[in-house]
């Protein structure tokens, strides 16, 4: 079955007609600590709920390993789950990733719903089939594609979230519209992040969806142009496992680091605009402020890089605009290279 989106204005309707078209003979409901306090009671007294059983994990993304899939793993078999059972993922990426990865390898694969609670997880993590863990100090090293049954959208979880996990996910926002066209990055740039209008915000994170959905279906498996969503990810990748081993930052502040060095290469190595580089910069300066590498940075930065999934014989590979929506997947880049966008991050 085809994953379906939903943009739910009936939430309650919605997800009951999701969990009827799923088989299940029993539901299980994956949270976090944070979305089991603040998400789980708005649905737990739903018709189709009441009975399922909760399984919680841990926050953040440090919990996205092995263990944490372990503990899904055996809370399903003790709770008697079988090859008919629904998982229903209620949370951010973290909860989608791993979820839907151990509901993919639960006896050979279960159905699951996702739930996205955080403006990461609706435009990017619970869109697309991507499951999966962080092994070995690697971010997503460990995973399958696999689409949800379902994912149901809905702007109210949106409330209640902090400042930092908003901006986190308009992160991939800004990479979609980076990649589609003019009047969506410039519709992006101009919004008040400060104070963002989630009314305003209901209608591009639909646009964001549909961007990223569009891609998907043409290239599930990221054989080809679905590569042109890892913008800003080569480095921003780096940036997230740097942070890792020091003061951990939220995965949409480091692709908002990795757009700003990856299109200071576009703009010296395709011509990409300056005058849209800076503009792009200031509005990322502004919202996500610095990341405090140094030069002393640039070896381990480089590194990680080489360890990226989408290399190949030990290369680094970006994708780059000439112009926004004018995209070139597979790009080579050289350790120079690297060096002179980290000099650009650091001090541009």
């Amino acid at each position: 079955m085809k994953q379906r989106i939903i943009s739910s204005k009936n939430f309650q309707t919605d997800l009951a007609i999701a969990i009827a078209e799923c088989e299940h003979d029993k539901t299980f409901i994956l949270v976090d600590e944070h979305t089991k306090e603040l998400c789980l009671p708005l649905i737990k007294s739903f018709h189709g709920l009441k009975k399922a059983d909760v399984i919680t994990l841990k926050a953040s993304d440090l919990h996205k390993d092995l263990n944490s899939l372990s503990h899904v793993w055996t809370a399903l078999q003790a709770y008697g789950a079988t090859r008919h059972s629904l998982l229903i993922n209620l949370g951010g990426g973290m909860i989608t990733d791993l979820g839907g990865f151990a509901a993919s390898t639960f006896k050979r694969g279960i159905n699951f719903i996702n739930i996205p609670t955080t403006l990461l997880a609706m435009v990017d993590a619970s869109v697309g089939g991507k499951t999966g863990i962080n092994f070995g100090g690697l971010k997503n090293e460990i995973g399958v594609f696999n689409d949800s049954s379902f994912v149901i959208l809905n702007t109210q979880w949106l409330k209640t979230l902090d400042t930092e996990n908003i901006r986190s996910g308009y992160a991939e926002m800004l990479k979609h519209g980076l990649i589609a066209n003019e009047t969506m990055w410039a519709d992006l740039i101009n919004f008040d992040l400060a104070n963002p209008n989630l009314d305003q915000l209901d209608p591009m994170l639909a646009k964001s969806v549909e961007i990223k959905e569009n891609i998907v279906e043409q290239d599930p498996k990221e054989k080809n142009i679905r590569k042109a969503l890892n913008l800003g990810h080569t480095f921003g990748h780096a940036f997230e496992t740097w942070a890792m081993h020091r003061t951990p930052i939220l995965h949409g502040y480091a692709v908002a680091y990795g757009l700003i060095s990856e299109l200071f290469i576009a703009a010296t190595k395709r011509g990409f605009p300056t005058d849209k580089l800076r503009q792009t910069v200031r509005f990322i300066r502004e919202y996500y402020g610095v990341l405090p590498i140094t030069c002393d940075d640039y070896l381990e930065l480089i590194e990680y890089m080489h360890h990226d999934k989408k290399n190949r014989n030990n290369e680094i590979n970006v994708t780059l605009l000439t112009e926004i929506g004018n995209i070139h997947i597979d790009q080579i880049i050289t350790e120079e290279e690297v060096k002179e966008a980290l000099d650009f991050f650091r001090e541009g």
